[in-house]
């Protein structure tokens, strides 16, 4: 029985989905991340996929991303999906590319970005949590039924807590990081 790795897994999955989750969230810098994922309805509305899937995607200096499509029939619907994003972008079709600049954000916007930061990380601590506390359940299960030892289940909590706390530091790095993107002007 391998509570620990497993535990340890489900976190490591749990953390990467939040680095994506937060590599949407807008900040005054212009960065591919920001669009990349964004889902577009293509082909009169028979095909979804993600914008990444359907152009290049580069930054043109600080302040603005250029989406060149492989397909230029497709260029109304990346914008359709631009516009419809909660990211607040307007696009600006040059030919056969389409261009964002990102506005600088104001400190209202700053702080509002900031606490959507806040509520994703704390879901994915709860997700943790329930994760650790699914872990030691099934720990004191096996000691129930008498399949480890009193020093095993011990050893195996304290190992399960300790990855905790530690999974737990690292989601908080990953979000002072993410605040200090956002406040840098």
């Amino acid at each position: 029985m391998d509570t620990v790795s497993t535990f340890s897994n489900q976190t490591l999955k749990t953390i990467a989905s939040l680095k994506e989750d937060l590599k949407s969230i807008r900040t005054g810098r212009a960065s591919p991340s920001l669009v990349e994922n964004l889902t577009v309805e293509t082909y009169g509305g028979t095909t979804k996929l993600r914008l990444l899937e359907l152009a290049t995607i580069m930054t043109e200096g600080a302040s603005s991303i250029s989406i060149s499509p492989y397909d230029p029939s497709v260029i109304q619907d990346i914008e359709k999906a631009i516009l419809k994003s909660p990211l607040g972008l307007t696009p600006t079709t040059l030919g056969a590319k389409i261009v964002i600049r990102i506005p600088s954000l104001n400190t209202e916007q700053r702080e509002k970005y900031i606490k959507v930061v806040a509520e994703k990380v704390e879901e994915k601590k709860v997700t943790i949590r329930n994760h650790r506390d699914d872990s030691r359940k099934t720990i004191k299960n096996a000691f129930e039924k008498k399949e480890m030892s009193e020093d095993e289940k011990y050893r195996l909590e304290k190992e399960i807590d300790a990855q905790s706390i530690k999974f737990m530091e690292e989601i908080n790095i990953i979000k002072e990081s993410k605040e200090k993107e956002i406040m840098e002007v």
